[in-house]
């Protein structure tokens, strides 16, 4: 259940990126079955990217990551919405990410924040 819960606030987020950012785009029509589908399958893309490839990443880039005081993980975590775009393009999913600045470095900071602010309210089963 906590999984289903994640994943609609991670594809709430990446509404809130999509009204806010040009350059991140959904080609469906708005607010139709399909546009929310769309929106439920990047996300669940979104965060399988998260779990497999930021990991690794991260541990490639520690150093950067501590010499930058973490200012490098807003480019990692754009690069994650970046190959969320390509793999959804793989898929002939409509989803797509213009280019790295601004559309997805802007778009990376939006959906990390209301990521984080719906995150207050999912209680965590610990």
């Amino acid at each position: 259940m906590r999984f289903i819960i994640r994943t609609l606030a991670a594809a709430v987020a990446l509404w809130v990126a999509i009204q806010f950012i040009p350059g991140i785009d959904v080609n469906a029509p708005t607010n139709t079955a399909r546009y929310w589908g769309v929106l439920l399958l990047v996300a669940l893309i979104f965060g399988v990217v998260n779990a497999i490839v930021k990991p690794i990443v991260k541990a490639l880039g520690c150093a950067i990551i501590v010499l930058t005081l973490g200012l490098f993980l807003l480019v990692i975590n754009a690069a994650m919405l970046l190959l969320t775009s390509w793999i959804s393009d793989q898929f002939g999913i409509p989803f797509h990410v213009d280019n790295f600045y601004p559309a997805a470095f802007w778009g990376a900071i939006i959906i990390s924040l209301v990521s984080w602010l719906l995150g207050l309210f999912i209680p965590d089963n610990d």
